[in-house]
């Protein structure tokens, strides 16, 4: 299928609204779907899509939904991207799934060149290599795997409000118990959850957040029984928590001189979301092993680990890999997500919806004072509701605004431990016309739940 031919059939990039929300037929479908499927599998908003292109969704009752979760940072470049769309369906044409491990493919080698090539730290004195398996918490549980590996040692640092996936070692790493590990146990063992850097709440510069973190994690688990220290720069579930200037910098230099594996999860904060292709750029920090997912594919499922050489070369043939990690199908849309980012500027777009929204949210904040604070970089954006002249989380207002929102067409998403904030992730080519229709149903929303 053509670009041309995509462009054509494109969904307008306008808010409409046509029917309550749900609608009529979602409300039909999810009756159908409480018969078939647990509920377990929650939806934040049971409306059923039925087709979407760049920043508007349309559901099966013809509304037209403003999408500012982007699949939860997954759509970063837009949904049915013309190039990704394209590369996807050409590659499905010649090989759908052969097993890299068995008979490999280019797509797969193209892959882990560009994230070789743009992992802060690589050079070709130093160079990493790449992984490919299907999810973020794939990702998460290989990078253990492979820093156990390196180091001989048992012990994974994590730090709080931390979210690394679902499967058993993930959800014992994260922070909350409640709904990912609650009832599911037993927990996976030799993890420790060190306090972390968040100056809304504890005041704390860089310096001293870090010497906090590192002594906690000197007494509570010994530096020399430590295998890794999994950070996300930029927290996704916590809170969209952006640490304190050199708080990072300072848990690289101690990971380093212990001998402990550097891992930063960039499943939700990286590729391009943040103004760079990897958010720990913006910390001055080379780590020692990338994890990224999410908006890697334009939306197909795909997980890299990216590492030193000298630590991924540790693992014996056969010890890494799975049957569908590195899809020829999802590698063929990476490729063309990297060509995008780079053919598209995309970078700069990211830095200018920081511009558009970020500048909007601050002044929706002198405006309410139920927004304690307007936090993130690029196109990871979020505010965080208090009670009025506190820091105390305000979750009932999130619930509230996210309801009004979606009410009008507006798809919100809550994160933090307490949901005490509204996080947006919307896609590179939101339209600064899109984005100031976001800014006016918070603000409306926000005057209506005073």
């Amino acid at each position: 299928m053509s670009e041309a031919t995509l462009t054509e059939t494109s969904i307008p990039q306008q808010r409409l609204v046509v029917t309550e929300i749900p609608g009529p037929r979602s409300r039909e479908i999810h009756e159908r779907r409480r018969a078939v499927v647990p509920p377990g599998v929650h939806s934040v908003l049971p409306v059923y899509v039925e087709r979407a292109h760049d920043s508007i969704v349309v559901d099966v009752d013809g509304n037209h939904l403003i999408d500012v979760c982007g699949g939860i940072g997954v759509t970063t470049i837009g949904h049915t991207d013309e190039a990704v769309v394209a590369a996807a369906a050409e590659q499905l044409g010649k090989v759908t799934h052969t097993l890299f491990t068995m008979t490999p493919y280019e797509p797969y080698v193209r892959v882990a060149e560009y994230l070789a090539q743009h992992v802060p730290g690589s050079t070709p004195e130093q160079p990493y290599k790449t992984l490919l398996m299907n999810s973020g918490a794939e990702a998460v549980e290989n990078g253990v795997k492979i820093a156990r590996k390196h180091t001989g040692r048992p012990g994974v640092a994590v730090l709080e409000h931390a979210y690394h996936g679902r499967t058993m070692l993930t959800s014992s790493m994260n922070h909350k118990a409640a709904p990912y590990a609650l009832g599911y146990g037993p927990r996976a063992g030799n993890i420790y959850k060190a306090p972390n850097s968040y100056p809304l709440h504890d005041g704390l510069s860089g310096a001293e957040a870090a010497a906090r973190t590192i002594a906690y994690l000197e007494k509570v688990a010994g530096a020399e029984d430590l295998a890794c220290l999994v950070v996300e720069p930029i927290q996704g579930e916590g809170g969209f928590i952006v640490p304190a200037d050199g708080y990072l910098p300072a848990l690289a230099d101690w990971c380093r001189e212990n001998g402990i594996v550097f891992i930063a999860d960039e499943v939700q904060a990286g590729m391009a979301r943040t103004g760079t292709v990897f958010s720990i750029e913006q910390f001055g920090v080379e780590p020692d092993i990338v994890l990224s997912a999410k908006g890697i594919a334009g939306g197909l499922p795909l997980a890299g680990i990216t590492g030193r050489a000298e630590i991924m070369d540790k693992s014996q043939p056969g010890g890494l890999g799975g049957t569908f990690g590195g899809n020829p199908v999802s590698c063929a849309a990476a490729v063309a997500v990297f060509e995008r980012i780079d053919s598209e500027g995309l970078l700069a777009e990211a830095k200018r919806i920081e511009t558009v929204f970020g500048g909007g949210l601050r002044e929706l904040q002198g405006k309410h004072p139920a927004i304690g604070e307007v936090r993130g970089k690029g196109a990871m954006l979020a505010i965080e509701l208090v009670q009025p002249g506190t820091v105390e989380p305000n979750a009932e207002l999130v619930s509230q605004v996210i309801a009004y929102a979606a009410e009008r067409g507006v798809i919100l998403l809550s994160s933090g431990v307490s949901n005490q904030a509204i996080r947006f992730l919307p896609s590179l080519k939101m339209t600064d016309e899109l984005i100031a229709d976001v800014l006016s149903v918070l603000d409306e929303a926000l005057t209506a739940h005073a």
